[in-house]
């Protein structure tokens, strides 16, 4: 069946899609801007979104580690001594999400590069290196864990004897969509990972994959706001949604009938929510920098250089300034959420915030 034929939406549903994809749009030529001027709000909002992306992404496949202990395990981890199968996962996707980031104009969307970069999130997950970075040879379905411990069979997958097949034929698709430029980016987007989700090529790891391969494409197409806001983090608060999209298209699974106008809806949704989002959290961080006084920025950016600052090396770096003005300083910055603290009494240590 030709997967385009899916994209037959009516004309109410084809004029909510445009009315979602001009607001992103319109999102996108503005944030474009901001990037511009090389904003140092910029760095910090992506590692946030690095942290909650990991996060979420690992636990809608039915990981339990929180973002602190994602960003704990992150900061201090080495791996050779990786403990449980969660923090394995965080790890690999942590690998994936920054080759992404650093090279996604270099990563093409072949089966060699989709092959590489399962095989490295899955690289330190002792139970799947036999079947890392190649295509599945046993049946898998979709199952959706939830937070009690309960699972569903969502859809069923297309068989391993036709997965290459499946992947060749979604692949040659998307590379044509994006030369012939005939589809609108974010609804090709949405479509392939449709499309990739029903086929669930791997054995294991396709949910995260997808998310990441969702980065992969928009970063390619120039969506590159993406990298300040976590995806991942909308997908999991909306987590019955995005089952129940997928569904009402996999219902009719290699029929006729089969539609994808309700996903490709969702899709745009969160994309929406996220250019908000993202929006709320740029702003948030102007409006209080700039109730910030001249000597606080400065602590801030102090500490932030610094990677971590005890009193008595900030109160060094600011001589001009009592200790007692310093402290008061310091307590609004970390009330603020502007810095963050560890340690007790005398080994209290301030740290920037990521």
């Amino acid at each position: 069946m030709d997967i385009s034929t899916k994209m037959a939406f009516s004309p109410a549903v084809y004029q909510q899609i445009m009315q979602l994809l001009s607001v992103v749009d319109s999102f996108k030529g503005n944030w474009k801007a901001i990037e511009l001027q090389h904003s140092k709000h910029l760095n910090e909002l992506r590692k946030i979104a690095t942290i909650e992306s990991i996060g979420s992404s690992t636990r809608i496949e039915g990981a339990t580690l929180t973002n602190t202990e994602v960003e704990k395990l992150l900061k201090s981890v080495k791996i050779t001594k990786l403990k449980t199968r969660d923090e394995e996962e965080v790890m690999g996707y942590y690998d994936v999400l920054q080759i992404i980031l650093d090279n996604y104009e270099n990563i093409k969307l072949t089966e060699s590069y989709l092959h590489q970069l399962h095989g490295i999130l899955l690289k330190h997950s002792s139970k799947d290196q036999r079947h890392k970075g190649k295509y599945k040879n046993l049946s898998n379905k979709v199952i959706a864990n939830y937070p009690d411990g309960t699972q569903r069979t969502i859809f069923k997958t297309t068989e391993p004897h036709l997965t290459a097949a499946a992947m060749q034929v979604l692949i040659a698709w998307i590379q044509e969509r994006f030369k012939k430029n005939d589809t609108h980016p974010l609804i090709t987007i949405a479509v392939f990972v449709y499309e990739f989700l029903s086929i669930h090529p791997y054995q294991d790891g396709n949910g995260r994959l997808s998310r990441l391969l969702t980065t992969l494409l928009m970063m390619q197409q120039d969506y590159k706001f993406i990298q300040y806001v976590s995806f991942e983090n909308i997908i999991e608060t909306r987590k019955d949604d995005y089952y129940r999209a997928l569904m009402d298209g996999q219902k009719n699974r290699g029929k006729a009938e089969e539609q994808i106008d309700k996903w490709i809806l969702f899709f745009m949704d969160c994309m929406l929510i996220l250019t908000q989002r993202l929006e709320a959290k740029y702003a948030g961080y102007n409006k209080l920098e700039k109730g910030l006084n001249e000597r606080q920025q400065k602590i801030v950016q102090f500490i932030k250089k610094q990677k971590k600052a005890q009193i008595k090396d900030i109160d060094k770096a600011f001589p001009n300034y009592s200790r007692n003005t310093l402290k008061k300083d310091v307590a609004l910055l970390l009330n603020e959420g502007m810095i963050l603290r560890t340690g007790e009494g005398r080994s209290v240590t301030y740290h920037a915030k990521l």
